[in-house]
């Protein structure tokens, strides 16, 4: 895993702990989104579709703050808009990681190079640099010329001045599993730390809806780009859970654990997740833990989370799986995620009683459960 020994130790201290108090709802990485606004147009970004004043709006350092002490989660995810375009985020970022708390900055680096001196190295801060694949591919995800060669100076800056880098990519519709893995190895070569990887989802709001993948195609795809990484003997370091990489792959049934990734932003406390711009918000995190209805919220709970297969959604169900089957968990780790066989079957569909269903309590069904005999190899 492309997680630090330190930051694998703290969060683990920190879910024990909340397992042992007995709480089944807790965050385990916070969204904080100090703003909208971005110097990019994405064609498959749900973010940026505001009018100008809620674009020029900002989160302050203390609301930042205020927040992340408010929520406690051991790890903070900075995305956008585009951070680096906020005044104070230097400011905002020395105040978490002097809380002790892991910090990535999502950025598409285009500013990285201009405010790089602003910001000083740490075990816990990570700059988390934008990129959906080589230059080609990136570019057209972007809708710009020339972002990929900047994204890759600012991550061979970031490098040589003693930073912790990683990638954060989605991929999308028809992407070729082959070029996916040149990524990847390439993304490697780099030096980096880790890749963050997750298929995109269909924001309502994104200018275009052709770039999505279904459920089953994410499945088929994953599969396909880790075969080819296993064919070529390649070393890819992902700074995620080997379960969430399992279940990209086809070979967990999860339902999502929205609470575990909980979003703050401009205009509060987002519910249910950071995907879903159009559920309302709550003015404290305690407000969302308690009021938001979970129960209508999942795979085949809502027509919204259908083919919803995000690492905000999912991580934290793989991390829960991991501690409850801690050798299921490094039997995947150590072969990597089966490519081949049937796949975990499909949550079902209960549009019709919501009512009855309660997520925080659904069972994690695996493929070993569906048949035993498939869970080798």
């Amino acid at each position: 895993m492309g997680i630090p020994l330190i930051q694998q130790i703290k969060i683990a201290r920190y879910i024990i702990g909340k397992k042992l108090s007995g709480q089944h709802r807790y965050p385990l990485a916070m969204m904080l989104e100090p703003l909208f606004q971005c110097n990019l147009a994405c064609a498959g970004c749900g973010k940026i579709d505001h009018p100008k004043n809620i674009l020029q709006k900002r989160l302050s350092v203390e609301e930042a703050l205020r927040a992340v002490d408010e929520c406690g989660a051991p790890v903070v995810s900075i995305p956008g808009g585009e951070p680096l375009i906020h005044k104070e985020m230097p400011e905002i970022v020395r105040g978490i990681v002097a809380r002790k708390k892991f910090v990535y900055l999502c950025t598409n680096a285009i500013l990285l190079q201009k405010h790089i001196d602003e910001y000083e190295p740490s075990p816990y801060f990570t700059w988390s640099i934008h990129l959906d694949g080589l230059e080609k591919r990136h570019d057209e995800s972007v809708c710009m010329e020339g972002v990929f060669d900047k994204a890759v100076a600012a991550i061979k800056l970031a490098l040589s001045r003693g930073y912790r880098v990683t990638i954060n990519c989605t991929l999308f519709n028809q992407e070729p599993p082959e070029e996916v893995a040149d990524f990847f190895d390439y993304a490697m070569s780099l030096g980096i730390e880790g890749i963050t990887v997750s298929p995109g989802y269909s924001y309502q709001h994104a200018p275009r809806q052709d770039v999505f993948l279904g459920r089953t195609e994410s499945k088929n795809l994953f599969r396909e780009v880790f075969k080819r990484g296993k064919q070529r003997k390649s070393k890819w370091v992902f700074n995620q859970s080997s379960m969430f990489l399992d279940f990209l792959a086809g070979n967990q049934s999860y339902q999502c654990t929205p609470w575990s990734n909980p979003t703050y932003n401009i205009f509060g406390w987002q519910k249910p997740c950071y995907l879903l711009v159009d559920e309302g918000y709550a003015p404290t995190y305690k407000a969302l833990m308690e009021e938001t209805q979970w129960e209508n919220y999942g795979v085949g709970i809502n027509p919204k989370c259908d083919n919803c297969m995000a690492h905000c959604g999912f991580e934290g169900s793989s991390v829960n799986d991991t501690f409850a089957h801690p050798l299921k968990a490094l039997r995947v780790a150590l072969f990597g995620p089966r490519t081949d066989g049937a796949m975990a079957p499909d949550l079902p569909v209960l549009y019709g009683d919501r009512a009855s269903f309660n997520a925080s309590r659904i069972p994690v069904r695996t493929i070993e459960e569906h048949d035993p005999g498939l869970s080798e190899g």
